[in-house]
């Protein structure tokens, strides 16, 4: 159901509905959750289930908001932005193309890494692409849904989206160490990390509104960055 949601994602995406691409990510992001949430309270574990929950994510997390921001950023630069014009290669469109092509390279190359890494069992090295994929759509959902200029104007900056799919990309292959949200207990000690995570989510959203969704992958990150203190 993963793959399912990140194919037709896809396929929404390069017919301009970006929104509803958006949406599919996410229902993408729940199946992957109850996969792995229904494989630890089965116990039903194995090597296939784990080799095709990475060639799901490459699609749902790597290929599919690589394509959503593409669409965004042809979309708002229409023209200067596209891969072809009048039926000839558009060298600016070959440029335009690469920061995005990295996405989805990155994220195969972290996903292959990730299945033969033993040390990333209680957290992780890198941004997950489930987490990269959050970053995309939820720079979707804050434009749309808050009247806030600032993520508006974000989501129709080429020169934005490049930045963004290239600092997405090099954090998804980067050593830094970034929580996990599989926990074993509620309690405080252990737990700081996820607590300082959910409360600081919590204030971006009272203080932005919708716009605090674009927030959630930064603070993510800091969250992780200063969990490592305690």
């Amino acid at each position: 159901m993963n793959l399912i949601a990140g194919f037709i994602s896809i396929i929404c995406a390069v017919n301009g509905e970006i929104l509803i691409a958006s949406w599919l990510i996410l229902t993408a992001m729940i199946f992957d959750f109850l996969d792995g949430f229904s494989a630890r309270l089965l116990k039903a574990y194995s090597d296939l289930g784990k080799e095709l929950d990475s060639l799901a994510d490459q699609v749902s997390f790597g290929v599919a908001p690589a394509i959503v921001l593409y669409e965004l950023i042809t979309t708002s630069d229409r023209g200067s932005s596209e891969l072809f014009s009048s039926g000839t290669l558009n060298p600016q469109g070959v440029l335009m193309l690469i920061p995005v092509i990295m996405m989805p390279v990155c994220a195969g190359l972290r996903l292959a890494k990730f299945n033969i890494d033993t040390t990333q069992t209680t957290s992780f090295k890198g941004l997950p692409t489930p987490a990269n994929a959050l970053a995309v759509i939820s720079l979707v959902f804050a434009a749309r849904f808050t009247t806030q200029p600032f993520f508006d104007n974000l989501a129709g900056s080429p020169v934005a989206l490049s930045v963004i799919s290239v600092v997405l990309s090099i954090l998804m292959v980067t050593r830094i160490p970034l929580l996990s949200l599989k926990t074993t207990s509620l309690k405080l000690k252990g737990n700081e990390g996820r607590y300082l995570l959910a409360g600081l989510v919590l204030i971006s959203l009272i203080v932005f509104g919708a716009g605090g969704i674009a927030l959630i992958i930064p603070v993510y990150i800091i969250a992780s960055l200063v969990s490592r203190l305690f």
